[in-house]
């Protein structure tokens, strides 16, 4: 069973290159998720990627990752008792790593 299945995350890096953007992540049934970009200079940004995966590593926290079509790889762990994140995003060029903050909600239907 995915653990997050039916699931939106919407977090804000607070560092990084994409630090002060705000993203959507919509996680679906069949092991896709959408990502959306909500602000900035590349806000409206969108991609349904096809694969995601999702360990609950104990009962506060949660780790995701995904290979974007573009190539990039996005890892984040979620701390859901503070709602704090920590991530790495690569490519095959660069590495990068990244914190900040997220809310989960069901997704609408």
């Amino acid at each position: 069973m995915n653990i997050l299945a039916g699931k939106s995350v919407k977090w804000s890096f607070g560092n990084g290159p994409m630090a002060g953007t705000m993203f959507e992540h919509t996680f679906h049934d069949d092991g896709s998720v959408t990502w959306t970009i909500l602000d900035g200079p590349y806000k409206g940004a969108t991609a349904r990627e096809k694969t995601y995966g999702a360990v609950k590593v104990n009962e506060s926290a949660i780790v995701l990752s995904y290979l974007a079509a573009s190539g990039h790889t996005l890892t984040v762990a979620l701390n859901l008792e503070d709602r704090q994140m920590s991530a790495f995003a690569s490519n095959d060029k660069e590495w990068s790593e990244m914190s900040g903050t997220f809310e989960m909600t069901e997704s609408p239907v």
